[in-house]
């Protein structure tokens, strides 16, 4: 019985980061740039509560994202697997965590601008954007921070995995792919923020479809059951 929390947990954990993850981000709105556009704060005012309630749950998905990792982590914790899973998990929570902050940045000043002068006077709009953009400049240094960082914990992450086997080889080659990706991209082309968008829709793609697996199998070490699995 025990065994079988200890699987729920984690895998509805993954399951439940990757929905609210991805769906904040599918269903919102209004999407805010890497910098302010003027116009971006009266369409923010016109569906405010929408925008903010919708943009909370998508944030929150990040810190669920903490948690499933963090889980997970302890679910390895007599395993020899721990020697990568540990690191990968924690550098990879702590890129989600400067992303979530990253992405904080942005809610906040797109709700307060939304409430002020700025939701209605292109002028004031205009120079809220302008007082923003060095704040903004620093913020986008995060973005790809939290990017890179979650890139190489979900590397570390997966060779963890193959290792020791514990979940499908898929499950590991697809993190892999995906945190290469992250940090190629990144470092490559550090000025075009928006081409990451399909590395976010895999990797919450990837958190469902390992979550799922793990709340149906569990996870097993070498092909050997080391949790035992629902049924």
């Amino acid at each position: 019985m025990n065994a079988n929390f200890h699987i729920r947990l984690v895998g509805g954990s993954f399951i439940a980061a990757a929905l609210m993850m991805w769906l904040g981000w599918v269903l919102l709105p209004v999407k805010i740039g890497a910098f302010f556009d003027p116009n971006v704060f009266g369409q923010i005012h016109d569906q405010f509560h929408l925008w903010i309630w919708i943009y909370r749950v998508h944030l929150f998905g990040m810190i669920v994202t903490v948690i499933a990792l963090f889980a997970l982590m302890a679910l390895v914790a007599q395993s020899p697997s721990r020697i990568l899973i540990w690191p990968g998990a924690a550098v990879a929570s702590s890129g989600m965590l400067v992303s979530a902050l990253a992405a904080a940045f942005y809610y906040h000043h797109g709700a307060w601008g939304s409430l002020g002068p700025a939701a209605s006077d292109p002028d004031a709009a205009k120079n809220l954007v302008e007082a923003l953009k060095i704040e903004t400049e620093y913020v986008t240094c995060l973005t790809r921070f939290g990017r890179v960082f979650g890139g190489l914990g979900l590397l570390t992450l997966a060779w963890g995995i193959a290792r020791w086997k514990l979940l499908p080889i898929w499950s590991a080659c697809a993190a892999a792919i995906i945190g290469i990706a992250a940090m190629a991209l990144t470092m490559a082309l550090p000025d075009q923020l928006t081409y990451y968008q399909p590395i976010f829709h895999t990797h919450a793609l990837w958190m469902a479809a390992t979550g799922l697996h793990i709340w149906r199998r569990g996870i097993v070490e070498g092909g050997s059951p080391s949790v035992v699995p629902l049924v």
